[in-house]
């Protein structure tokens, strides 16, 4: 099997993308009032972060924060295992909706609807898979990203999508549809 062959599979692997989401979700719960990740735009723009650690890497250092905190791997700097587009608002995968609405058909996310927003939050069942899947140490990257996503860029959706577009304007630059 070739390498393109393997990375196409991890793509093609809805289980992988499925347990990042719930790791991210997991990270933003139980932290009082900001127990929720409000909005798919804000889902996209931390779940870019966590995909590409490049990318996290250029916004740590945007922020003066200590580059090593992305923890990013020889073979991460040459290849990204799970591609992304330009839409409207930034980077967007088409399949959130696909993904978010299993996570919630097997009760392990729920959604809040406030206005025209989706907010997500992480149930008790989610947050013991999420759990589970800590301790499997193949998702120790995302764990750990996931930390420092929440701590540097815990924003609003809209000011996450501005600091995205300020920090990476090569994005903006993109059509619709384009991979990033």
């Amino acid at each position: 099997m070739s390498l393109f062959d393997i990375l196409k599979g991890l793509e093609e692997n809805e289980s992988a993308h499925l347990g990042r989401i719930l790791i991210l979700l997991n990270e933003f719960s139980g932290r009082g009032k900001n127990a929720e990740i409000e909005g798919l735009t804000k889902l996209a723009k931390l779940d870019f972060l966590l995909r590409y650690p490049l990318y996290l890497e250029k916004a740590l250092c945007a922020e003066g924060k200590n580059l090593k905190q992305a923890k990013v791997k020889d073979h991460e700097r040459k290849s990204v295992e799970s591609k992304m587009v330009r839409f409207r608002y930034g980077p967007w995968d088409f399949r959130y909706r696909k993904f978010i609405n299993t996570l919630v058909g097997m009760g392990l996310v729920s959604i809040r609807l406030e206005g025209r927003s989706y907010n997500l939050s992480i149930t008790s069942k989610g947050i013991d898979l999420a759990n589970k899947l800590l301790d499997v140490h193949s998702f120790d990257d995302i764990a750990e990203r996931s930390k420092v996503i929440r701590r540097y860029f815990n924003l609003s959706g809209t000011s996450l999508m501005r600091f995205i577009y300020k920090t990476f304007p090569e994005i903006g630059t993109l059509q619709f549809g384009e991979e990033i």
